[in-house]
């Protein structure tokens, strides 16, 4: 028996087995940047009919996965194959009105899966979400009972649409799975946007109890998305859902800020002069549109994907995806993944080693006659995205 448990305290040093045994690496292996490159490959097709709130990751053996929100009923499926076949959808909740999803989170120490639902009930205030979690990369799930702690401040955060979460992988905070969340007010009306603000959740044990961060420094903000830079600090970049009396900014870009401290707290917004924030003349003042953003697994790089509407008039069409080679810096290319009516979208990157190594996914509301007429899924690498048009802002930089 001494022998068993010095192996197994051991492996759990090495990195090479999860607490409570699973055998996974504790952290996902970043590769070369190569394994993207190569000839330009885009393929596209239709996942589901009707429906809304896409999240799209990729579980630690490979499997992708692609969750949506079809006749009230959040549902995901799934690909072995890097995400050219994809099995029947298997339906988690259903509610009468509408389950809301997003936040999609995998936790790369233990290999579990995180799906995150709310019953929304517009205008009021969503209640508590049910959380589900797999063990065996999404064909199977269960409702965990878990503990979301309030803000500081007494807030308690909501889990309505997001972009899915991540797991650290750099610095003091290696392993904390972090998860963009937002506050929403006494209800979820346009009365109350201008007060409502981004924040998110994390967890240091494995998934079973999260805090919620200090707030987005920026109000009326809503459906965030976090990446994580190779030096450890988090990129946060924002939707503007509502934006305060006398705002002065464009209100058709994002708002980015940071944090150092493995996102307990924000810092250092700005509005990005590059982004767009959906349709130009917005459906609204200031309402914006839920992006997808990933960073490439490659060692020691920070290139950063960003998906969301490239329309200059007031329609959400035309979903692109935009990249930046320097965390964020600048963002020199841009493509269209989807010419048509399209609104949400998110973006996941494939495993080393994996079936679903080399390619980039999104998955994206649209179809030929409205915007919310499915969800469609593509899959690219990066030489096709660099065949896009220059925006102006920097240089691409593909040096190893």
């Amino acid at each position: 028996m001494n022998m068993v448990n010095n192996l197994y305290i051991c492996l759990l040093a090495a990195g090479l087995m999860a607490p409570g045994g699973g055998l996974f690496p504790v952290y996902a292996e970043e590769g070369s940047i190569t394994a993207f490159r190569g000839q330009a490959k885009f393929q596209l097709q239709t996942l589901y009919a009707g429906g809304r709130q896409p999240n799209v990751v990729v579980a630690m053996d490979g499997t992708v996965l692609a969750t949506f929100v079809p006749d009230a009923a959040l549902q995901v499926r799934r690909s072995e194959d890097g995400g050219k076949t994809w099995g029947d959808p298997i339906i988690l909740g259903k509610y009468k009105h509408l389950f809301s999803g997003g936040g999609v989170t995998v936790d790369e120490t233990s290999g579990d899966i995180f799906m995150f639902a709310e019953k929304y009930e517009w205008p009021r205030t969503p209640p508590p979400p049910t959380i589900y979690r797999s063990k065996d990369h999404g064909k199977t799930w269960q409702v965990q009972e878990t503990v979301i702690h309030p803000a500081k401040n007494g807030d308690r955060p909501t889990m309505h649409m997001a972009e899915h979460g991540i797991t650290l992988r750099h610095g003091k905070h290696k392993g904390r799975l972090l998860r963009p969340a937002r506050f929403y007010g006494p209800a979820d009306t346009r009365k109350y946007l201008p007060t409502m603000y981004n924040t998110a959740i994390y967890s240091d044990d494995g998934g079973n109890s999260w805090q919620t961060s200090g707030r987005f420094p920026e109000l009326g903000t809503g459906e965030g998305t976090v990446a994580e830079l190779s030096d450890g600090r988090i990129y946060y970049n924002s939707r503007r859902h509502g934006d305060p009396p006398g705002a002065k900014y464009n209100p058709c870009l994002r708002w980015e800020a940071w944090s150092d401290d493995g996102g307990a707290t924000w810092k250092d917004s700005a509005v990005c002069a590059i982004l767009p924030d959906g349709a130009r003349k917005s459906i609204g003042a200031g309402s914006g549109c839920m992006a997808g953003l990933v960073r490439l697994p490659v060692k020691g790089r920070d290139i950063l994907l960003y998906s969301n509407c490239d329309s200059q008039g007031g329609d959400r069409k035309d979903v692109s995806v935009w990249a930046s080679f320097d965390g964020a810096k600048t963002w020199p290319i841009k493509r269209r993944v989807y010419k048509g009516p399209s609104a949400y979208s998110s973006l996941a990157a494939g495993r080393q080693g994996t079936s679903s190594e080399g390619w980039i996914y999104i998955q994206l509301e649209g179809g030929p006659r409205h915007r919310y007429q499915g969800s469609q899924l593509a899959r690219f690498n990066l030489s096709w995205l660099l065949q896009g048009e220059k925006t102006g802002d920097g240089k691409p930089s593909l040096d190893e």
